[in-house]
This record gives structure tokens, C-alpha cells and sequence, in this order.
């Protein structure tokens, strides 16, 4: 099957789901929190719901894996091709009035991302994807740049979470990668700084759900990048769980092995 001509109108959904979150943060909303204590507002449901409407429409009869779905309880039954949804990546920092939160859907064929759109609802940008295809961003104003990974200058630049960098990162950043220019951001958007050629490495030390990395994988791979789980291995995808312990998401510069950086109880399953 072609999966290109889902971009458009997914697109336009990540746009629609962007307007309706920024709509809410203006008004204000309640902070609830779920079993794990992350929080969930009220802009988390409203923009699945768009998301979770729209992929009814334009893809039918394909699963739909959503964070706030899950957490309800309601997992559906996997083919070999479903979406994973995250309607508001980085909640933490949208909580606090911070800019850097994303809108994300990503496809999932035979274990691998082959579809990726994040949307940054404050910068009005939206990244997209197709595997073995195009990679590209576009503004507000509907202008399109080509993505492409970039080969490294004499400085790396590393990302990594600006709401979960843990001791097990800063310790593999200090021991390897201490001359490095580091940059902190939230969400997805470390994916797609890697894809539009303004970073080179991104190393995760703790974990993650497949639906927060699901659409940014899939936008790197197709500028021409990479993303290896703590075996070394391509991160694949419907994981018990839905569960990352860890990965390394790479531009061109392949970095060194995050394995026995790994905190304990975070082996790869």
C-alpha cells in the first residue's frame, strides 16, 4: 500500500488538533494526573479526538494506538500495520507555559515507523515523513523545506529531555561527550532537530512509550537517519507495553554504545 497520501490530510488534522489545544491553554484548563502521575489536561483529550476522528476517516480499519486511549484501558487489537498517537507530547512543559509541546501521529508497518507528522502548535511547524520517501517541514504560511540530516562540523550538538534527564544521561554525556554543545528541549521536537541538520546525536537513558517516538523516528529515517535501541539494534515497535527503554536517535555521526550506561531494571526486553 502507498502511504503518502496520508500526509495531507493527517496534516491537516495535526493542524486542527493544534488550533484546539492552543484555544484551551488561552481559556485555561484543569491539571489531572493518571496512574503513573503524569499530568492530562483537558487539551490532551480534545486533540486526540480530532486525531482519532480524522484517522477513521482516512484510514479505516487500521488500529489506532492512543496515549490517552491506553490509559483509559482500551488497547485495540494489532495488525501488522497501526498508528501510534500522541495528542500533546511534552505536557509537562505545556503545563508550565512552555512552547516546546508537539502534536504526533506515526504509522507502524511490520514493527518499523514508515509515516511520521509532528506538529509545534507555537511555531505553526509541521514536520512529515515517508520512509524511503520525502521528508519535509512546513511554516504557518504553507512554505515547504526539504528535511535532510547533516554530517557533523567540528562540534557535535546533542539533545536530550529537558523534563526527564536523569543521572544515567549525565553521566554518559559527562564520560563521553563532555566537549559537546548540549541543547535541552522537550517532546519530540529532539527528533526533528536532528532531521532538519541542526543536531547530530540524541541518546535517551530512560524510558518512553512507542507513541511518544513513534512519529519523530519516522521523520528522521526519512531525512536520513537513525534510531538504534540499547542493543545497538533498529528500534522496533509493539514492545510489551509499548515500552522504549532507551535508544540512540542519530543524524550521521554514530555515537558510542549506551549500554552500560543503562540504569538497572531498564534492560532492553
Amino acid at each position: 500500500m502507498t502511504w503518502a497520501p496520508l500526509l495531507e490530510p493527517l496534516g491537516a488534522a495535526c493542524r486542527e488538533a493544534g488550533e484546539a489545544i492552543r484555544a484551551i491553554r488561552q481559556r485555561g484548563c484543569a491539571v489531572a494526573h493518571k496512574g503513573d502521575q503524569s499530568p492530562v489536561t483537558e487539551a490532551d483529550h480534545a486533540a486526540e479526538a480530532i486525531l482519532l476522528a480524522a484517522l477513521a476517516r482516512h484510514a479505516p480499519g487500521i488500529p489506532v494506538v492512543a496515549e490517552e486511549e491506553v490509559a483509559a484501558g482500551r488497547v485495540p487489537e494489532l495488525g501488522d500495520a497501526f498508528f501510534l498517537v500522541d495528542p500533546l507530547d511534552g505536557t509537562r512543559e505545556f503545563v508550565r507555559g512552555g512552547d516546546d509541546y508537539t502534536v504526533n501521529i506515526g504509522l507502524v508497518v511490520g514493527g518499523a515507523p514508515v509515516l511520521g507528522l509532528v506538529l509545534a502548535p507555537e511555531q505553526g511547524r509541521l514536520w512529515a515523513g515517508i520512509v524511503g520517501g520525502e521528508a519535509w517541514v512546513e511554516s504557518s504560511d504553507g512554505a515547504r523545506k526539504p528535511l535532510h540530516v547533516r554530517h557533523p562540523g567540528e562540534r557535535l550538538t546533542v539533545v536530550a529531555s529537558k523534563s526527564h534527564m536523569n543521572e544515567a544521561t549525565r553521566r554518559f554525556l559527562a564520560a563521553e561527550l563532555a566537549d559537546a554543545d548540549l541543547v535541552s528541549i522537550g517532546s519530540s521536537l529532539k527528533f526533528c532537530l536532528l532531521a532538519d541538520g541542526s543536531a547530530d546525536y540524541y541518546p535517551r537513558l530512560s524510558p518512553t512509550s512507542e507513541w511518544d517516538t513513534a512519529a519523530g523516528h519516522a521523520v528522521l529515517l526519512a531525512a536520513g537517519g537513525q534510531v538504534d535501541g540499547l542493543d545497538g539494534r533498529p528500534l522496533d515497535y509493539a514492545k510489551p507495553r509499548f515500552l522504549n527503554p532507551g535508544f540512540a536517535a542519530t543524524a550521521t555521526w554514530r555515537g558510542p554504545p549506551l549500554g552500560r550506561y543503562m540504569p538497572e531494571g531498564l534492560e532492553p526486553a
